[in-house]
């Protein structure tokens, strides 16, 4: 599986960005993608998550900013991010996890995109 992050860049507070990941690849056993972040001296943490059947999970300090979306046809996940600060400053990085990957399940991981946000 390789996954491709599309939509970074430049954005003053209380913008608007809209990340793209784009998936290819054998996608059969795929159920959860989504968004990890990591800003500068921190840990990756999660952004958000959609399982193939449409449920997800956000970062409870993103909720209501942040909206994660997914079109299975054409393997993308989506990240709409609104009203930003500039904490959110990060290497968005998205993911695709199969369960089924090597018997214990293996995430896959996109080059990552910078998303900076100015004061």
């Amino acid at each position: 599986v390789q996954l491709q992050a599309y939509g970074g860049g430049l954005v003053q507070a209380g913008g608007s960005l809209r990340l793209a990941c784009a998936a290819s690849g054998s996608m059969f056993s795929i159920n959860d993608m989504g968004w990890f972040r990591q800003a500068p001296g921190k840990q990756r943490e999660l952004v958000a998550a959609i399982n193939s059947d449409g449920s997800t999970n956000y970062a409870d300090s993103l909720k209501g900013r942040f909206t994660i979306s997914r079109d299975n046809a054409k393997n993308t996940v989506y990240l709409q991010m609104n009203n930003m600060k500039p904490e959110d400053t990060a290497v968005y990085y998205c993911y695709a996890f199969d369960p089924r990957a090597y018997g214990v399940g293996y995430r896959y991981w996109g080059q990552g995109t910078l998303v900076t946000v100015s004061s």
